[in-house]
């Protein structure tokens, strides 16, 4: 087995998952997988395992963007990851953006076909 690294330092990985109600999988989450509702906002709830802080999946209602990413990868300098993308010539989705409720991101299309949301979340 062969493992290469990217140098940047990914925090977390969460498939996001649809759905017309957010809370629907609550009781699903929480109370038979045990995970902790780790984040909810009026469009998305997000599910971590106790313990293990990137394992996370995410109910999103409509992200606001109104874009469908497929996952979201939480990084340590979105500002970077972004660079390496438009320098490799992604499809940047969803411009580099600062979202009122605290995180700085953007979204890309991968090389496989899906529509990565990239995150970083800011402390004041």
């Amino acid at each position: 087995m062969h493992f290469v690294g990217g140098g940047m330092g990914a925090t977390r990985i969460v498939p996001n998952r649809y759905a017309h109600d957010g809370a629907a999988g609550r009781a699903f989450f929480t109370g038979v997988l045990g995970l902790d509702l780790a984040m909810e906002l009026d469009f998305i709830s997000t599910y971590r395992a106790p313990g293990h802080e990137g394992a996370q999946i995410s109910v999103i209602t409509d992200d606001p963007s109104g874009l469908r990413p497929d996952y979201s990868v939480g990084v340590d300098n979105v500002d970077e990851c972004h660079d390496r993308a438009v320098a490799q010539g992604l499809d940047i989705a969803y411009p580099l953006t600062d979202e009122p409720w605290g995180v700085r991101r953007f979204f890309v299309r991968d090389t496989v076909g899906g529509l990565a949301n990239i995150v970083e979340h800011r402390t004041s």
